[in-house]
C-alpha cells in the first residue's frame, strides 16, 4: 500500500468515526422517552431529505456508494461489472428502498408532516 493510499484510507477512516459519532447522537436522541410521534416523524424526514442541506443522509449515502460504483467501473480488470453492479444496485437500494420506507414510517407516524 502505497503512502498516498494509506493517507486517503487513514482520512475515510477519521470520516467514517466522526460520522459514526454524530448517528450516535442520533441514537441517543431518538431513545429519550419524550420524543413523540410527531417528533419521530420528523427526524425520520430529516434522514431521508434534509430541508437545510439539498439531500439528507441516505440520498447522501447513496451518493458516496454511486461514486465508488463508478470508480469501479473504470478500474474493473474486464469492465464485467462484477464490482460496479453490485454497487449501483446498493446505491438504488438505500434510496428507493430504505429511503422509501423511511418516508412511509413518517406519513404513518403524522400524516400532517408532510404538509409544508
Amino acid at each position: 500500500m502505497t503512502g498516498r493510499t494509506r493517507t486517503r484510507l487513514d482520512r475515510v477512516r477519521a470520516s467514517v468515526g466522526i460520522a459514526q459519532l454524530a448517528l450516535q447522537q442520533i441514537e441517543d436522541d431518538l431513545s429519550t422517552d419524550d420524543v413523540d410521534a410527531s417528533e419521530l416523524a420528523a427526524i425520520l424526514r430529516e434522514l431521508q431529505e434534509d430541508a437545510d442541506v439539498p439531500g439528507g443522509l441516505f440520498p447522501a449515502l447513496a451518493q458516496l456508494v454511486t461514486a465508488a460504483a463508478r470508480r469501479a467501473e473504470q478500474i474493473e480488470p474486464d469492465r464485467d461489472g462484477d464490482a460496479s453492479c453490485p454497487l449501483h444496485e446498493a446505491a438504488a437500494l438505500i434510496t428507493d428502498n430504505a429511503g422509501q420506507r423511511l418516508n412511509w414510517a413518517a406519513r404513518s407516524l403524522d400524516p400532517q408532516g408532510d404538509v409544508e
